[in-house]
């Protein structure tokens, strides 16, 4: 033994701050698209696949950076802002099987970029079938690898030009780690017996169609039970469609606009001038203001209308649990019977 080798601490893992091969520089061109695409093509292997969204500052959920990164090839950061479609990209990877982290999350805003995966292979969904306790990227990447992962900026606002170095360097490292992660997973997939389950379950996710459109997503809204008449609750929809609408042509999120607090006070006090509207809780500033007839003609319309929204609609889901021991007792029987087996299973696996 080396003299004094007892006295050295060895971490139990390696704290990785930044790629190893540095920050790669921003893709923002078609030119550089066409690069990429040539580059990724030649690589070897899976390639590993993240994207960054806005979520909470502009509308919808589309991609405000998509990183990559293949064997043969480095990590690439790509700008779809400024690109556009990325079916060049697409297309280089055809037959390519693709890593990702959730991809649930991912692939609706890669789909809308012309970007579909030939395979797939889930490391998030894989960690839970394993039956890791942990299924948080840096965890398992902490877990099997060895190596903790900086994971600062997760909400930040991606559509934000230029993207800050730091934030960049955060975009990297959700890459850097997904191949090696992907092929450790397998390797614990494969011992615990569990490897041909987690195929099938990627290829679920990877040919699930999309979902389709929530009915009355309106109905969703925060505090909506405070709302007790049916003309309030016309309010409280035409207010909510009012601010979809804005929100979308703004691209903003739509809680950026108004709070769902504010669309639910306004509802329930039906103002009939903008002075009115303004004294309501949740709408101050300028753009309330400036959007002030807006709102106050979406109440006016509900106050004037002849056909009023319900207060429930039916649903086809499954009635409460709760309920069925008077609705559906062979259900409820057939249930009981079930749950211990279930738990059972899944003790055993």
């Amino acid at each position: 033994m080396v003299a004094g080798f007892e006295d050295y601490a060895i971490p139990d893992s390696v704290h990785l701050s930044a790629p190893f091969d540095g920050i790669p520089p921003v893709i923002g061109t078609a030119a550089g698209l066409e690069r990429a695409a040539a580059a990724v093509a030649a690589g070897t292997g899976p390639v590993a696949i993240d994207t960054e969204r806005a979520s909470g500052f502009r509308y919808g959920q589309r991609a405000f950076l998509v990183q990559l990164r293949r064997e043969g090839v480095g990590t690439l950061l790509i700008d779809p802002e400024a690109t556009g479609s990325l079916a060049v990209l697409g297309e280089a990877l055809s037959g390519v099987e693709w890593v990702l982290h959730a991809a649930t999350q991912d692939l609706p805003s890669l789909r809308a970029l012309d970007m579909h995966p030939d395979a797939l292979f889930d490391t998030e969904l894989g960690g839970r079938i394993a039956g890791l306790r942990r299924v948080g990227l840096a965890a398992m990447t902490e877990e099997l690898l060895g190596y903790t992962l900086a994971k600062e900026h997760s909400a930040v606002d991606w559509s934000r030009r230029p993207l800050p170095a730091d934030w960049l360097n955060y975009a990297a490292l959700d890459v850097e780690m997904l191949i090696q992660l992907r092929w450790a997973l397998e390797d614990v997939l494969r011992e615990g017996g569990k490897l041909e389950w987690a195929l099938q379950e990627f290829e679920a996710v990877r040919t699930a169609p999309p979902a389709p459109p929530r009915k009355d997503p309106w109905r969703r809204t925060s505090g909506i039970t405070k709302v007790k008449g049916r003309r309030q609750l016309t309010a409280l929809r035409n207010l909510w469609e009012e601010r979809e609408k804005l929100a979308q042509h703004k691209d903003l999120s739509p809680g950026r606009l108004l709070p769902d607090a504010a669309l639910v006070a306004a509802a329930q006090a039906m103002p009939r001038t903008v002075p009115q509207l303004l004294a309501t809780p949740g709408f101050h500033g300028r753009l309330a203001a400036r959007e002030g007839p807006r709102w106050v003609r979406a109440v006016d319309e509900a106050r004037r209308a002849t056909e009023l929204v319900p207060f429930t609609v039916r649903s086809e889901a499954l009635p409460p649990v709760k309920a069925w021991e008077a609705k559906r007792p062979e259900a409820a029987a057939r249930l009981k019977a079930l749950k211990p087996l279930v738990a059972r299973l899944a003790e055993e696996h």
